[in-house]
């Protein structure tokens, strides 16, 4: 590889870890709580369960495959190596809608709790759709972690640690509040709608309809395999950061959802913006929930910087093999790379300011749960191809785990909302055409090329 295209190793497992909670932990257990609330009433602890499992196998086997191939790109360089350059493409451009809608819809919804704090105008906090003419906290929001990451990696995973510890103690804050006033008869009926998706198009409902929506809440892990090439020691390190960080979400988000369901009936918060803020001032405690509201836009960076961190290093990993521009995959002298930073910066920027993400943000689900196929399959063919070849981590009961966690997520697909699939399915298509136009006699030349410089 060339040298201006090399990152520079400088992360530890504790940052890792950090760099994980950070993007698990974020704007989906402060708000989807309510969104899953609403379609599945106190079955939405079984909604948390499911989707934690689902995500707890494509953990486990994020954690073998990525201590097999360390190297940036994540689920689409797994790809690459088992399955080829279609099928990488195909992953690689799901993530690109994954990454890309988390990182926007994020900083939007962090320029909601931020714009009243700085008395920024209407007009100015807000895309055309809600009658404004820009949000321009959100494109500033995005501006900053980009610099932040352009200065150097460990600087801004640094930071990012200490923002994820105010996150956490604010979580745990509610929790200790909010088991003051926990009431056992608000888990009664368990599941009002059914454990299956029904309900009319738009408005889906049940456990599943619920664990759907909120899988967007527990995936984050996937970050970590993006910073394979900026560990220290990755066969170590990327274990530790995918499965700690998992398990320790898994904990946290259960606890809350208990005590928050403990505290009000599902039906009380289920439709607010900030549903923990909500169910701390009915309880008696309007001080806390500002400080939970508070900190909420202290960390709720921690989100941006990961998700940042992740679509970074997966374009700079399609642009390595020709099916993006070469040019973005320069790295910077601090071992950075400033190119890929500041071109996703602007696409994210543009739709953070301008595009309403409500309708289309399961689209973000859609390419995640892709991926997480990819990456159980990956495991699997490559347990059965390459029985033999070193596995600095091994996941436990891997048929099991890989065959569980495949199934899990198609039927979570199976459960997002019917519009949702068909904009899943038509951006796929748009992808095959670009890669056949562009992406693939790109690769080629570049297959070339480096097969020339090689000899």
């Amino acid at each position: 590889m060339p040298e201006a295209h090399r990152l520079h190793a400088s992360l530890g497992w504790p940052h890792l870890v950090a760099l994980g909670v950070g993007a698990i932990v974020g704007t989906g257990i402060l708000t989807l709580i309510g969104v899953g609330a609403g379609k599945a009433g106190p079955g939405v602890m079984l909604s948390f369960a499911i989707a934690g499992a689902i995500c707890a196998c494509a953990a486990l086997a994020y954690a073998e495959v990525a201590t097999m191939i360390p190297a940036a790109g994540s689920a689409y360089t797994y790809s690459y190596s088992t399955f080829g350059e279609l099928v990488a493409w195909v992953v690689g451009w799901s993530l690109i809608l994954e990454y890309t809608l988390v990182v926007s819809a994020v900083a939007v919804g962090w320029s909601g709790y931020a714009a009243p704090l700085l008395h920024v105008p209407h007009a100015l906090a807000n895309g055309p759709h809600l009658g404004g003419i820009a949000n321009l906290p959100a494109v500033a929001i995005i501006a900053i972690v980009a610099g932040a990451l352009v200065y150097g990696t460990r600087e801004s995973a640094s930071v990012n640690a200490a923002l994820v510890v105010v996150k956490l103690l604010a979580l745990a804050m509610f929790v200790a509040l909010a088991l003051s006033a926990f009431d056992g008869a608000h888990f009664q009926p368990l599941m009002p709608y059914g454990f299956a998706r029904s309900g009319a198009a738009g408005h889906e409902v049940g456990v599943m309809a619920a664990a759907a929506i909120i899988f967007f809440a527990f995936y984050g892990f996937d970050a970590i395999a993006t910073a394979a090439e900026d560990a220290k020691n990755p066969a170590r390190d990327l274990s530790i950061g995918i499965v700690g960080s998992m398990i320790l979400c898994v904990i946290i988000y259960m606890a809350v959802a208990a005590a928050a369901i403990g505290a009000r009936a599902p039906a009380d918060f289920a439709a607010s913006p900030e549903p923990l803020a909500l169910i701390l001032r009915d309880i008696g405690h309007p001080l806390a929930a500002r400080l939970l509201a508070l900190s909420a836009s202290i960390a709720l960076p921690t989100v941006i910087l990961a998700f940042f961190f992740g679509q970074s290093r997966i374009f700079l990993a399609m642009a390595r093999d020709g099916l993006l521009p070469q040019r973005l995959a320069k790295v910077s002298r601090r071992g950075t790379p400033v190119a890929v930073t500041l071109f996703t910066a602007v696409v994210v920027a543009v739709i953070a300011a301008i595009f309403p993400l409500d309708e289309i943000a399961a689209l973000a689900n859609a390419g995640t749960l892709t991926a997480f196929i990819a990456v159980n399959a990956a495991m699997l063919m490559l347990r059965r191809r390459e029985p033999t070849r070193e596995r600095p981590y091994r996941a436990p009961a891997a048929p099991l785990v890989g065959t569980v966690g495949i199934a899990g997520c198609l039927y979570l697909l199976a459960s997002l909302p019917e519009k949702t699939q068909l904009y899943f399915l038509g951006w796929n298509l748009v992808g095959l055409v670009v890669y056949a136009l562009w992406g693939a006699p790109r690769a080629a030349r570049a297959r070339a090329a480096s097969a020339g410089v090689s000899a």
